[in-house]
């Protein structure tokens, strides 16, 4: 049920197009997917995700285990009958929380004891837990448990993630039952070579229809995470797709596609979007600002999505200065767009063999830095 092909790929950077298919649709790689942390991308409804062009979303394990619980959405058919949305899903395992509610955490390598952020109800997390919810949720492709290390953290701290990471990716393995749901394993190793090396040599060696590579935009610079994709670009294996977990900032994305990437996610659209701060062809702009009282151009005149072709910069500032929900809306509503069609323009690019001049093009256009 679950297949990756390659397409074309790129000879002078490594840049891949492809096909992951799967129960609920095929998904043509590079592709951006947005963040359904509750079985909801914030503001947008199924619709006008198929709208925006969105091919896959992700549901987040933790949060949907603690509410509304893992055996409720099953009873209601599963995640994509619960939210509505007939397309492929992919699901996060848990292990980023372990990360990021550190503070609520204890973490052994037999399971995580955490408390709610919610209540403090007590809960144990595991591998053989994180399987459980997410062949209940029926994700088409779930994540094997894995621990991200601290950032910055020494060798020893990441070493001792990195072996979790093995150790559980083991488990899930062997926990993992149901046939039509892919299992991606996990790549940690924090920014050190020698452990990303042997992580990825560890993971792969277990076989899994696909590799998540984790611990990356936690912190490092971004030269930092290029030279990790670079290394794992050398060592992953051709024939199956690779994730880059938690990265959406556009060069990111670009760059990452440069070097062998084909799935990327982040909130960072929506976050920002709902913040007022927006991504275009020619850098972000922070749509709150004095300069866009009067301005009743399009936000993105190179943009084709709901709110460049009908509103101008002054109405969205409007709608902020007043505190209307239509702000948040139209500001997700076109950082999706603008980031999935991105990915979309990337492999329109690798098809067509102009990947570099793509690259190239991005790079002179995307200024760096807030405007406004």
């Amino acid at each position: 049920m679950f297949e990756f092909k390659v397409e074309a790929v790129c000879p002078r950077t490594g840049a891949r197009a492809g096909v992951l298919r799967t129960p609920h649709g095929p998904v043509r790689t590079p592709v951006f997917m947005p963040v359904g942390t509750q079985a909801t991308v914030k503001a947008m409804t199924p619709p006008e995700l198929e709208e925006i062009g969105a091919q896959i979303i992700l549901g987040n394990t933790y949060h949907l285990y603690l509410r509304p619980g893992a055996e409720l959405v099953a009873e209601a058919g599963g995640l994509h009958r619960f939210m509505g949305w007939n397309r492929p899903i992919l699901t996060d395992s848990g292990g980023f929380q372990v990360f990021s509610l550190a503070q609520l955490n204890k973490v052994t390598d037999q399971d995580v004891r955490c408390r709610s952020h919610l209540d403090g109800s007590e809960h144990v997390m595991s591998p053989e837990w994180a399987m459980r919810v997410q062949e209940l949720l029926g994700s088409d492709i779930a994540m094997c448990f894995d621990q991200c290390g601290p950032f910055p953290a020494t060798h020893a701290q990441a070493e001792t993630a990195l072996e979790r990471t093995t150790l559980w990716a083991e488990r899930s393995k062997a926990a993992h039952s149901r046939p039509d749901q892919a299992l991606f394993g996990i790549v940690q190793g924090s920014v050190y070579d020698d452990l990303r090396l042997r992580s990825a040599r560890e993971i792969v060696g277990m076989d899994f229809p696909g590799y998540g590579i984790g611990g990356l935009s936690v912190g490092e610079s971004h030269d930092v995470m290029y030279r990790v994709l670079d290394l794992l670009d050398g060592v992953m294996p051709r024939e199956k797709p690779r994730y880059l977990m938690g990265v959406g900032y556009p060069p990111n994305i670009v760059e990452g596609v440069a070097r062998g990437v084909d799935m990327f996610d982040c909130v960072l659209p929506t976050r920002n979007g709902r913040n007022g701060t927006l991504f275009t062809s020619f850098g972000r702009v922070n749509i709150k600002a004095q300069r866009y009282e009067r301005d009743f151009g399009p936000v993105d005149p190179e943009c084709d999505c709901y709110l460049c072709r009908d509103f101008s910069r002054a109405y969205l500032r409007h709608l902020y200065r007043c505190g209307e929900i239509l702000a948040a809306r139209l500001c997700t509503w076109h950082n999706l767009r603008y980031t999935v069609r991105l990915a979309e323009r990337a492999r329109e690019a690798i098809l067509a063999g102009s990947f570099p001049e793509f690259r190239e093009r991005f790079r002179e256009g995307f200024q760096d830095g807030e405007r406004g």
